[in-house]
């Protein structure tokens, strides 16, 4: 499946986007800061600032990606075992105490493992985030180029389309690049353009540190696209009980 280009999405290079560094990008990344998590999405603390989600398969990375572009170890857990996330996790970003867009880490989804009652659970949570979060600004799905899109990769892109028509920022990260060889990468990016439609799609890789910084100033603009010179002050939310913020 494919998500066709909306007439007004608008490239990377368009000059409705300021101006910023790869370094300046990062900077503002690394002000992540854990906020809740939540079950279900009344849990969810209504926000007006712009949210960008990660998504993606339990074993395609996400985690990781999440700690290399904020520059933290553990920010989002890594687990061992794929699977073990049944939550929504957010983290605020801004600097100088002022909360200017947030991280929503998504439960990962296709683990084998997982009771199968569990995954319907799951999955009815994350369709529903993405069809119904107000704030929602741009979707980022980790995807193992070895293996490309699953099936439920296409289930996601299919509840997401309309938002993605409608200007929704849609981006593929292919992961663990690294494991993959020069042609293989020019392949799999190839591949991953014609899939993702309208979308962006960058290859990324920690150990290599490829397409970091690439990510980092993408997403950095398209959370502050519509109004680059403000931020809004995160409304007060009630401290967390860590039901379960592993990632």
């Amino acid at each position: 499946m494919t998500i066709p280009s909306s007439p007004a999405q608008v490239t990377q290079d368009s000059p409705k986007y300021l101006a910023i560094t790869p370094q300046e990008a990062l900077g503002w990344l690394h002000t992540a800061k854990f906020l809740t998590t939540a079950p279900q999405l009344h849990f969810l603390p209504p926000l007006s600032v712009p949210e960008i989600a990660f998504v993606g398969r339990s074993n395609a990375g996400k985690s990781t990606c999440i700690n290399i572009l904020t520059q933290q170890k553990q920010l989002a857990f890594a687990s061992k075992k794929p699977g073990r996330t049944q939550h929504i996790n957010l983290f605020s970003l801004g600097k100088q105490g002022v909360t200017d867009a947030v991280l929503a880490d998504l439960p990962g989804y296709g683990y084998a493992a997982v009771p199968k009652q569990d995954k319907i659970r799951w999955q009815q949570v994350m369709a529903n985030y993405l069809v119904t979060r107000e704030n929602l600004k741009a979707i980022v799905l980790m995807c193992d180029p070895r293996h490309g899109l699953t099936e439920l990769d296409e289930v996601l892109l299919d509840v997401v389309r309309p938002r993605v028509e409608e200007g929704l920022k849609f981006l593929v990260v292919l992961t663990k690049a690294d494991k993959l060889t020069r042609s293989e990468q020019t392949k799999a990016l190839s591949i991953m353009k014609l899939q993702a439609g309208g979308g962006e799609v960058r290859l990324f890789s920690a150990p290599k540190r490829q397409g970091i910084e690439e990510v980092a100033t993408l997403l950095w603009q398209w959370a502050h696209q519509q109004t680059p010179d403000s931020a809004a002050t995160l409304p007060t939310v009630p401290p967390a009980t860590p039901l379960d913020a592993n990632t």
